[in-house]
């Protein structure tokens, strides 16, 4: 099975190692590009909670954060990101998206800070009446859409740049809130990942390969 894997190239290689592991023949496509919005320390002094809500998010909270408070990550993903920086999150939803974090996070919430992309939702924000940090923004790229059996999506934004550059492979999502953006472009979603990371995305691999003569 020919997989396309769209991560940006400089996080791509656990992946295509994985899937490469199960005899996928693995097409590297990166689609997005991720680019700090500043260098400046993230100073989390005087809040209860810093919610980030990815692992790029952790990379750089990792890079710039002090003085942080206690940390909700919005999924395993991200958890994991963060400890992998030596950082453990004291909250992680069983529904791995931002409408789950948001049902299931502590009340009283406290002082909030929400770190996350330029241009994140502003529904969490306002409803946990947090201060908002943009850490990144994504740029996405144009390549020429190649030839494969199965694209691999780990956000919306990759599901977004997909189909845009005219990519029509069926998709395996990293988790639902990536499957209802790439729905919303047009893409096929073919399997979603059971956990919310990088060993869920290939296990789903793993199970569509079995299924498929």
């Amino acid at each position: 099975m020919k997989v396309i894997v769209t991560r940006p190239r400089a996080q791509a290689r656990p992946l295509v190692t994985a899937l490469e592991a199960l005899g996928a023949d693995v097409v590297e496509c990166p689609l997005i590009e991720i680019q700090p919005t500043s260098d400046e320390p993230v100073d989390g002094a005087g809040y209860d909670w810093l919610i980030v809500t990815s692992p790029n998010g952790a990379d750089e909270i990792a890079r710039r954060g002090i003085n942080l408070p206690r940390v909700a990550a919005v999924g395993p993903g991200t958890a994991e990101a963060l400890r992998a920086h030596g950082l453990e999150p004291s909250f992680v939803p069983q529904e791995s998206s931002q409408d789950g974090l948001l049902r299931e996070f502590p009340r009283p919430a406290g002082r909030v800070l929400f770190a996350a992309a330029e241009g994140a939702r502003r529904r969490p924000i306002e409803e946990l009446r947090a201060d908002f940090v943009p850490l990144y923004r994504t740029r996405l790229l144009t390549p020429e859409p190649p030839e494969g059996d199965v694209v691999v999506l780990a956000s919306g934004s990759a599901a977004r740049a997909y189909a845009g550059i005219g990519g029509t492979a069926p998709a395996i999502s990293i988790g639902p809130q990536t499957s209802r953006v790439a729905r919303s472009v047009g893409l096929r979603v073919v399997a979603e990942a059971p956990t919310h990371d990088l060993d869920g995305l290939v296990a789903a691999v793993r199970d569509l390969m079995k299924s498929t003569p």
